[in-house]
């Protein structure tokens, strides 16, 4: 009798999100065609599925790290293919984590036959998590502040980080979670659209970010060598400002941003840094998705410059992530422009951009969103990106941004 078809993911099947795994099948027919599944539920209840056309070995077995795919959602050797390319039935959802004390549930199914999958031969559930074992959440509400503080298990110390997500708003919390699983104390930071702050600020107070920086380096288990902060998109060009206005700040992290302050004012102690002129009259809109790229006025113009943030003066470390394929913000050119104006002054940057990747760089295994309900604007927006290219430009970026933070913190 032959053995029953049985998936196995190892190491495990529970992991953190960002944990790549192996995938493997054992027990089919030398050479049988089959095609695995994956389910995930998220928590508005939205199904994202995946599928993949695979041949097993002669010996009946099946690895997708070197088994390739023949078609589906993806081809070719994609070991986490099943992750990366999910989808859901409903057109521009966005798959984010809102509770990062429960896992995502990942079903991993395989069925016989290339063609409808009416016959399951096995299954398992992949559970990705988004805290690792023993890391603390603490929510934060001290003064103005409303964080979230993730601790890594232990007295430390540890190397302590601010992150800081863009102009949709709220408190995000996964990237931070992830972040503490792999040593570092995050205060995950929500600065509009969240509780009683604002959705569109009149001004963004720089008073209240230093708070958040002093609130951290308060924190016993937090090294005293200097604070990180890690930005996406308006979140990037605060980190950048942070970086350069406030003395804790050791290094910093642009993603998808810009070297000049955006949208809303930000007011320091006896200046303000007026936001970069733009037009929401020159929103394109292609099949009903804003496209933002062409809304600001020339950043080569000098009567922009008053708008400029002059990281030259901050003694921060800094790294630039960007995606060439990029279909909100020309985020590759405002990154160009900070970096040459660093590198002007004689400083060292990193900067590296991904091509085929889109505005949302992620952490790995997210799939890609190339656009969806901006919440503050009430507009679906382009994120742009290429669901292959983006998926190995977020394991890339993901790599740089801790071993950047370890070097320098």
């Amino acid at each position: 009798a032959r053995m029953a078809v049985q998936v196995a993911i190892l190491p495990s099947p529970r992991c953190l999100f960002d944990d790549p795994i192996q995938i493997c099948v054992v027990g089919l027919l030398p050479q049988q065609a089959v095609t695995l599944r994956a389910r995930l539920l998220d928590e508005s209840g939205e199904l994202f599925q995946a599928h993949a056309r695979y041949r097993a070995s002669s010996s009946g077995e099946l690895d997708l790290a070197r088994s390739p795919a023949l078609g589906g959602s993806y081809s070719g050797v994609e070991p986490m293919g099943l992750l990366w390319s999910l989808q859901s039935e409903q057109l521009y959802k966005r798959l984010a984590k809102r509770n990062v004390l429960t896992p995502f549930c990942v079903d991993l199914e395989v069925y016989d036959g290339h063609g409808d999958m009416s016959q399951l031969l096995g299954k398992c559930t992949n559970e990705r998590r988004f805290l690792g074992e023993g890391v603390k959440r603490i929510s934060v509400r001290e003064g103005r502040l409303k964080a979230t503080l993730f601790l890594p298990p232990g007295s430390g110390p540890f190397p302590g980080l601010i992150d800081l997500y863009g102009s949709g708003g709220g408190l995000v919390e996964y990237r931070a979670s992830l972040l503490a699983s792999r040593g570092f104390v995050t205060l995950a930071l929500a600065y509009m659209a969240f509780e009683d702050l604002p959705a569109m600020p009149q001004v963004l107070e720089l008073s209240y970010f230093e708070a958040a920086v002093n609130f951290l380096q308060k924190q016993q288990q937090v090294k005293d060598t200097g604070i990180g902060v890690l930005g996406l998109s308006k979140g990037a060009d605060l980190a950048l400002s942070m970086a350069t206005f406030l003395p804790g700040i050791k290094a910093a992290v642009s993603v998808s941003g810009s070297g000049f302050n955006s949208f809303v004012p930000l007011r320091g102690d006896g200046f303000t840094v007026p936001p970069h002129p733009y037009d929401l009259g020159r929103i394109k809109y292609e099949s009903g998705l804003a496209d933002f790229r062409d809304i600001l006025d020339d950043h080569r113009d000098p009567e922009t410059w008053s708008c400029r943030i002059p990281l030259e003066k901050s003694l921060a470390k800094f790294l630039f992530l960007s995606g060439l394929d990029d279909a909100n913000w020309k985020s590759e050119l405002y990154c160009q422009d900070a970096v040459q104006r660093l590198q002007q002054h004689g400083r060292k940057v990193e900067f590296y951009s991904y091509s085929g990747a889109g505005h949302l760089l992620e952490p790995p295994y997210f799939p890609l969103c190339q656009a969806s309900m901006h919440k503050v604007l009430g507009l679906f927006v382009r994120w742009g990106g290429q669901r292959r290219e983006h998926a190995k430009a977020q394991e890339d970026a993901w790599r740089r941004i801790q071993a950047f933070f370890w070097q320098h913190l």
